[in-house]
This record gives structure tokens, C-alpha cells and sequence, in this order.
């Protein structure tokens, strides 16, 4: 009998809601503290460009690519977790 240890899931919602908070949090919850640093390095960049104009364009995307690439990990990471 052996005694496994509890798995612990990552929430979707949750990743999401935190990215939508700050860019890069979502991936850090999930774990992917590499990702997530990169995320808000991204973003200073992509808003240090709004004096460029194109910081309008680019940081509405990564925002919102941001909360749907933490959620779609947070997912991989449970499926994962319940093929274990």
C-alpha cells in the first residue's frame, strides 16, 4: 500500500484572473516563474511603446494573450497531473 502525495491543481479561472491583474502573475501561479518573468518584461517593453503609438497596438494583444496562454497551461498542467 503505498501512500501517494496529494496533487494539487492549478485553478484556469484563477491563472486567468491574476494575468488579468498583472501580466506574467498567471504563469507564475502555474509554476512557469521563467515564462511569467518573461511576460512582464514583454510588457514594460510593449508599454514603454505607447510613446511610438505602436505600445497601443501591442499591449491590448499581449494582455489578452497573456490570460489566454495561462489559462490553456493552468489546463495542460491538470491534464497532466490526472495522467499520473
Amino acid at each position: 500500500m503505498s501512500t501517494q502525495p496529494p496533487k494539487f491543481y492549478k485553478n484556469p479561472s484563477t491563472a486567468t484572473i491574476l494575468s488579468f491583474f498583472f501580466m506574467g502573475l498567471g504563469q507564475i501561479y502555474n509554476g512557469q516563474i521563467g515564462k511569467g518573468i518573461i511576460f512582464i518584461i514583454l510588457y514594460g517593453i510593449s508599454v514603454a511603446l505607447m510613446w511610438a503609438v505602436i505600445g497601443f497596438v501591442t499591449t491590448p494583444i499581449l494582455w489578452i494573450w497573456g490570460m489566454v496562454d495561462a489559462n490553456n497551461s493552468a489546463k495542460k498542467i491538470n491534464e497532466n497531473m490526472a495522467k499520473e
